[in-house]
């Protein structure tokens, strides 16, 4: 086969892939977008090109010897956004787990790198293809080189061969660099020569060939003011020539043959992949989980497979698995349940346990001590057959994740290795998975439930001695796992969704979507299909003239973020915004809870997920109520569905008042922020008086609405640029607008420098209560890696204690709820907000509980603000 060498401008596609796409992120915070792009466009390249030799050229650093022609070479280019900053790193461990190399060269940039290689591998006469965004490179083209040029986006390229450039640029290679000499380049601060553009430049070009023959003939020119510019810039020009042309012959100690590439393998790519959370990436690469091999503590296991439950089984502390196949355990069935104790190990069939009475009365004796992985599943999925699991006093699942919420695998076998145990259990080995999942023969599904109770039972002694070194113990026995029981009533209780109004809500939206869809055909002239990008394109680009804002291989590009950019421009514009986002609320959230609810029951059990965020913070899944769009009417209104479940009751709603805040205030000791908190004082509107200095009746709406965006952006360490995107200003009035929070408020930004120093010295941060994050990149020499480890040391104590305080009023009013033995019941949490049901007989007392268990849950430097509304559906709640 013939040897084809691919040669990334690493710099160029990932700085490309950036602007493309949205900023993303992971499950941690890390921003992914630009390592995401960058990763689609490279396996884009790997399944179309096939390389036999591939490398990623980055820049080595921001000085290079053109700086030595002219010191101002790239001087106007604007800081690089530190959402893109902290990327390069991924994208270079991305390129390891692939197997490519990647290579930099001080004082050389990627240009010279590709250049040098590119020139050997054409003397070798080797297929060398070139990937870039820069069309500087098209100085490389020959005969065996193609440059592949990244179109709008990263989506499609174009490549160019010495006959497309003749035909579309009108130009051969060796002309691009005479090109760039005359126009100039603006990016890297070419200057080239005044008044002579493109067109200008491929004229003189085609006519007199290179840019010494264009000199040689200048008194032929004609243009009085071109002739003069050409005279007076003679030294720009040539100077620019010599910018522009790439290093050949650079210094590259890397050899072709060190370029040689075999080809990934998919196991390698789990980690990063799952890590970053490119799930959909995962199938495309035909990645099956990797499965370690290793040894197995358990070796000959002794168990016994129950056909009785006795009472003399039991001795007063047990490991307990209820096996559930999938994470649906409000529906799944129970596969069997495991006890474990210091003298025995059972296997007891589900419908033996579930008959058993001897069973039951152990699994409901609170004195009766149980060692459960994942005490919510346990609970709900014993629950719902009639068994109320009581006496849990420790759950592996939250001790795992209270150790290092940073992992992203906190199931049985991985547990075990993290400890120093090592076991072969892989659910997926004794399943399958997806479609070819089926439950095992009595025998095999016993010894594997019954081996992973026994490593429960071995766990729980190690994990609760690191609890107690960590000084979390009292973390996980007085907060998440009274919470988990609490979640788990919440779960099995469910919440009622008045299915007649959602299916006329259903109707309502059709009917709109309907005159909408009239309404966009009238402004168009004429009917088409409104969900096709291709036929909606012509519509505005072409028929009715709207500027263009980006193209796709496919056409013109109608996605979200250009018909914003568009909205003034036409009033058929904002019509297809609604349109789409009532069509989504139609498909995602009305069709999506008529799917899960309970047919029988008219409920929604939404399950939470208690170990997930990195913040403590929960979040909800199967419906994921959480993220019900409220911000246009239609969206609101989807609330009006989820009512009480009984006659003559009421939908009760109380929610801290800018808890994130608050905390900030308290952790940070910020005389100013305190003070503001304690008078009662609209926050935003103070920040904007002490930031714009105006006083209270100068503060405009937009000064509000800024100070607000700063004040949000600060708890979740806002750089210059996230604020400037959020506020649509420039970075430079930004970084103005922060510098001036900082000056108001010094407290907020000593506690900022100080927790980063504490970050470095112990390696993590805590939260109030002692919940901790890891950040094992607040000391690393990438400034990268550091900054993004900097900004969470000074976000995670915040968002995290606020996750703490309102957990901890979940269990305070739980608990006061039944002392006062009401009927009121918590029923659902959404981020800073509870919501419960009650008759109406106990509105009274709920007004005066709620609010007050949510606000003496903890004592802070400010006072904690919850407020409450009521009404006969959440809606009207709210």
């Amino acid at each position: 086969m013939a040897e084809k060498l691919v040669l990334i401008d690493g710099n160029s596609i990932t700085y490309r892939a950036f602007f493309a796409l949205p900023l993303l992120n992971n499950d941690r915070g890390v921003y992914t977008n630009a390592v995401y792009g960058f990763t689609t466009m490279l396996l884009r390249i790997l399944e179309e090109q096939k390389p036999t030799h591939i490398l990623v050229a980055f820049d080595a650093g921001k000085t290079t010897f053109r700086h030595s022609t002219f010191k101002e070479y790239k001087g106007g280019r604007q800081k690089t956004p530190p959402e893109l900053s902290e990327q390069f790193p991924l994208v270079r461990e991305l390129l390891n787990a692939f197997q490519i190399r990647h290579y930099e060269l001080d004082q050389y940039e990627a240009d010279d790198i590709i250049g040098t290689l590119a020139i050997q591998a054409k003397e070798k006469k080797w297929d060398v293809q070139v990937i870039s965004g820069d069309k500087d490179m098209l100085q490389l083209v020959s005969e065996h080189v193609t440059v592949n040029v990244t179109k709008k986006g990263i989506s499609e390229v174009e490549a160019y061969t010495p006959e497309y450039m003749v035909e579309k640029m009108e130009l051969t290679p060796d002309q691009i660099i005479d090109l760039k000499a005359l126009m100039g380049d603006s990016s890297d601060n070419i200057p080239g020569v005044p008044g002579v553009g493109e067109k200008t430049a491929t004229k003189l070009l085609k006519e007199y060939k290179t840019l010494e023959n264009v000199y040689d003939h200048l008194d032929e020119i004609s243009g009085k003011k071109l002739k003069e510019n050409l005279t007076n810039h003679k030294e720009d020009a040539f100077m620019s020539k010599e910018l522009a042309t790439i290093n050949c012959v650079s210094p590259v100690e890397i050899q072709l043959e060190d370029l040689q590439y075999d080809g990934f393998a998919p196991q390698d790519l789990t980690s990063i992949f799952k890590d970053l959370g490119f799930q959909s990436l995962l199938d495309r690469v035909g990645s099956d989980v990797a499965i370690e091999e290793s040894t197995n503590e358990f070796e000959a296991i002794d168990f016994q497979i129950v056909d009785k439950v006795q009472e003399d089984m039991f001795t007063g502390e047990e490991a307990l698995i209820v096996e559930i196949l999938t994470d649906s355990y409000h529906t799944a069935p129970i596969e069997g349940i495991g006890v474990v104790n210091s003298k025995h190990a059972y296997f007891i069939p589900t419908d033996i346990a579930l008959q058993s009475e001897a069973f039951k009365t152990w699994a409901e004796d609170e004195k009766q001590r149980k060692i459960v992985f994942d005490a919510k599943q346990s609970l709900v999925s014993l629950w719902k057959k009639g068994i109320h699991l009581k006496g849990m006093t420790f759950d592996v699942l939250l001790a795992s994740y209270l150790l290092d919420p940073s992992e992203n695998n906190h199931d049985i076998p991985a547990i075990g290795h993290r400890i120093g145990l090592k076991t072969v259990l892989y659910d997926e080995e004794v399943y399958g998975k997806g479609a070819k999942m089926k439950v095992p023969d009595q025998e095999v599904l016993a010894d594997h439930i019954v081996r992973k109770t026994m490593l429960l039972f071995t766990l729980k002694e190690k994990m609760e001695e690191e609890l107690r070194a960590n000084e979390q113990f009292e973390l996980l026995k007085e907060l998440e796992m009274p919470l988990a029981l609490i979640l788990g009533e919440m779960e099995h209780t469910g919440v009622i969704l008045d299915v007649e109004r959602i299916e006329q809500m259903s109707t309502e939206l059709k009917e709109r979507l309907g005159e909408i869809e009239k309404e966009i055909y009238e402004l168009a002239g004429e009917t088409f299909n409104l969900n096709s990008p291709k036929q909606l394109g012509p519509i505005l680009f072409e028929k009715l003239g709207l500027p263009v804002v980006k193209k796709t291989k496919t056409g013109y590009s109608t996605a979200a973020d250009v018909l914003e950019q568009l909205q003034h421009e036409h009033e058929i514009i904002p019509k297809i915004l609604l349109y789409r986002q009532l069509g989504k609320l139609q498909s995602t959230y009305i069709e999506g809870l008529l799917k899960v609810v309970d047919k029988k029951t008219s409920k929604i059990h939404t399950r939470y997920n208690q170990a997930l965020t990195q913040t403590g913070r929960l979040s909800s899944i199967d419906p994921n109520l959480q993220n019900i769009p409220i911000r246009i009417e239609e969206g609101r209104k989807i609330r009006q569905a989820f009512v009480p479940s009984q006659e003559g009751w009421i939908m009760f709603a109380a929610d801290y008042s800018q808890i994130e805040l608050r905390v900030l205030a308290h952790i940070a000791n910020d005389e100013k922020l305190i003070a503001a908190f304690k008078k009662g004082q609209d926050i935003h509107t103070q920040t904007a008086m002490d930031v714009f200095h105006v006083s209270e009746d100068e503060v405009t709406s937009n000064m509000r609405r800024q100070a607000k965006a700063v004040n949000f952006g600060i708890v979740y360490g806002i750089s210059d640029f996230g604020l400037s995107q959020n506020l649509g200003i420039t970075r430079k009035e930004a970084k103005q607008f922060i510098e001036r929070y900082f000056a108001s408020y010094p407290g907020v930004k000593a506690y900022m420098d100080d927790i980063v120093q504490e970050a470095k010295h112990k390696g993590y941060v805590t939260t109030l209560m002692n919940r901790r994050r890891y950040l094992p990149d607040i000391t690393s020499r990438n400034f990268n890696l550091r900054s993004f480890a900097e900004r969470t040391a000074m976000n995670t104590p915040i968002q995290g204690t606020a996750a703490d305080i309102i957990k901890k009023a979940m269990i305070d009013l739980h608990e006061k709820l039944i002392d006062e033995k009401m009927q009121a019941r918590m029923l659902l949490q959404v981020h800073d907000e509870l919501i419960l049901e009650a008759p109406k007989e106990e509105l009274e007392k709920l007004k005066e509980i709620v609010p007050a268990m949510m606000e003496q849950t903890v004592e802070l430097l400010v006072p904690l603000k919850a407020e409450y509304a009521y009404g006969d559906s959440w809606y009207d709640a709210k």
